[in-house]
């Protein structure tokens, strides 16, 4: 089915290169394909690596409303950063990377990437952003799609894709390629993830990653609505790190910091440059300090780890079978109008050139 649903979006986006070249009515027929397969995906889905006693599950949940804006202070609340804005829809991972997951990623073949000093279902720290980096790249390729990022060995180092072959959804961005299926959120894509309003396509965002403009209450463990993991001793399980974003995710305010994969200062294009990590930690005990807030956002070096920075994943968007049914019987008129339109054509030149 996977190599099926590959197939099928590769064949939608190239014929809509095609078709679009010929005329306005192809041109439409392949837009109705491309927003079935960019807008009808599923809310929620789980993502299966590995095998046996090393598989491997990421859930992720769907963010829609493509098109959104920046923070800008719309949305009631008190503080705001410029960000958030994505003309695209993607996923999101529901919660943030296991030390389980790097265990069972490297017993199937991930190689010098550290789980941190957490333990089971809490989350990976300790590890650099090129060893996070590198987590995503093995899950691209363990599951045959291409490398997100060109990472060396002894993961301390970014090689930069070239222009074509960067990803150029929403801008440029040199460190992620162009067909990359997992990749660590940018900062657009985890500060929308974590505060828009999920209200429509608006520039509607709430200040803290719990739906809400009032500090979450502080717990050591718990799903319940407005609470996240702050002001104690260690990280909560990555299923019981406080209450869900609009979109469904867990863990955005508190827990541990995570990683974007987004330079601290714009564009992506300085290798080597200080990443941003957002959302705290366990380990904030002051509110004060801003660091569970939207507006929190600190500079760090992509080689460096700590036992409170971790990372979750985002993927591009799957479609459903039905959709891709859909789409691919919508291409398949697109060609046969397109061959009619040849036809018509040719036998018009072919009558003239008679007479």
């Amino acid at each position: 089915m996977r190599l099926l649903r590959r197939f099928l979006v590769v064949r939608v986006r190239a014929a809509s290169v095609s078709i679009m070249k010929t005329s306005t009515s192809h041109s439409l027929l392949t837009a109705s394909a491309a927003v079935l397969c960019a807008f009808l995906v599923p809310s929620a889905h789980a993502d299966v690596f590995g095998s046996g006693a090393n598989t491997l599950t990421l859930e992720f949940v769907t963010i829609g409303n493509p098109g959104n804006a920046d923070d800008a202070g719309a949305g009631g609340g008190s503080y705001s950063s410029p960000y958030g804005g994505v003309p695209y829809a993607y996923r999101m991972g529901t919660y943030e990377i296991s030390h389980d997951a790097i265990t069972k990623a490297t017993a199937g073949g991930l190689l010098n990437v550290r789980a941190g000093p957490h333990t089971g279902n809490e989350p990976a720290a300790g590890s650099a952003w090129y060893e996070a980096a590198a987590f995503v790249n093995w899950l691209n390729t363990s599951q045959g799609y291409e490398a997100a990022y060109q990472i060396d060995a002894g993961r301390s180092s970014l090689t930069l894709w070239s222009s074509a072959d960067a990803w150029q959804a929403g801008g440029k961005n040199l460190y992620r390629h162009k067909d990359a299926y997992y990749f660590l959120p940018s900062e657009d894509e985890w500060y929308k993830a974590a505060y828009h309003k999920n209200d429509g396509v608006t520039a509607n965002y709430w200040d803290y990653a719990t739906g809400s403009n009032t500090a979450p209450t502080a717990v050591a463990s718990g799903t319940g609505s407005g609470t996240a993991v702050y002001f104690q001793g260690g990280p909560a399980d990555i299923t019981q790190a406080g209450g869900l974003s609009p979109y469904g995710t867990m863990g955005q305010t508190g827990n541990v910091w995570e990683w974007q994969e987004s330079a601290f200062h714009a564009p992506n294009d300085n290798p080597s440059e200080q990443r941003a990590i957002c959302g705290g930690s366990f380990g904030d005990d002051n509110l004060g300090n801003g660091n569970l807030r939207s507006s929190g956002r600190y500079p760090y070096t992509p080689a460096s780890a700590a036992i409170g920075v971790g990372f979750r994943v985002a993927s591009v968007p799957e479609p459903t079978s039905t959709v891709l049914m859909i789409s691919a019987g919508l291409l398949a008129l697109a060609r046969r109008r397109r061959r009619a339109a040849l036809w018509t054509v040719s036998g018009a030149a072919g009558a003239k050139g008679i007479s």
